[in-house]
C-alpha cells in the first residue's frame, strides 16, 4: 500500500519522513504524531507500518503499549490525576470523583464538546502538592472540590473569551 498524501493527515508524513525506515523508531515516530494531532489515527499508523515496513499489527501495539499514547482524540484540556501514594492518602478520589460529576465523564473519557479529557496515573512527581492534578503542562496542588471547580469554570470561561 502506497503512502496516500491526501489521507486528511498531511502533515504526518513529513513528521515521518524525518526519520530514517528502521523499526526502532516506532515509538519516537508515533509520540510525534500524537503530539501533533494530540491523538494516533488510524489512518496515520497505516502510512507508519507501510514507512517502516512493519505489519499494523506492530505498530498497533506499541500505540496501545504505551498509556502517553493514544488512539482517541483526547480534549483541549487534558487533566491527569495523580493516584500516587501520597494524592490517594490525601484524598484524590474524592477529587477524581468530583472532577467527573463536574464534567460527566470518566476517567478515559472526553467531554462532548471536546474541551477536556480525564486520565488517571500513578504518580506526578509532585508528591508536596497532594493531591495534585495537571491540566496539559501545569500542576494544580492542595486540590479540595472547591478548588477544582473553580480552575475548570476559569478554563471553560477562558474557552468562551477565545
Amino acid at each position: 500500500m502506497a503512502i496516500d498524501i491526501n489521507d486528511g493527515y498531511n502533515g504526518s508524513i513529513e513528521i515521518i519522513k524525518k526519520y530514517p525506515k528502521e523499526k526502532r523508531y516506532t515509538l519516537p515516530i508515533l509520540q510525534d504524531i500524537q503530539r501533533e494531532y494530540g491523538f494516533i489515527p488510524r489512518e496515520v499508523m497505516v502510512i507508519v507500518s507501510n514507512y517502516l515496513n512493519l505489519p499494523i499489527s506492530k505498530v498497533y501495539s506499541i500505540a496501545t503499549f504505551y498509556k502517553a499514547l493514544s488512539l482517541k482524540p483526547k480534549g483541549k484540556y487534558t487533566i491527569k490525576v495523580c493516584n500516587g501514594t501520597a494524592c490517594h492518602i490525601r484524598g484524590s478520589a474524592s477529587i477524581r470523583e468530583e472532577i467527573g460529576n463536574i464534567l460527566n465523564i470518566a476517567p478515559g473519557e472526553t467531554t462532548e464538546d471536546g474541551l477536556f479529557s480525564i486520565e488517571v496515573v500513578n504518580c506526578i512527581g509532585a508528591c508536596a502538592l497532594a493531591p495534585v492534578m495537571m491540566i496539559n503542562e501545569k500542576y494544580y496542588g492542595s486540590l479540595t472540590k472547591e478548588k477544582v471547580k473553580v480552575i475548570i469554570d476559569e478554563l471553560r470561561e477562558g474557552c468562551t473569551n477565545e
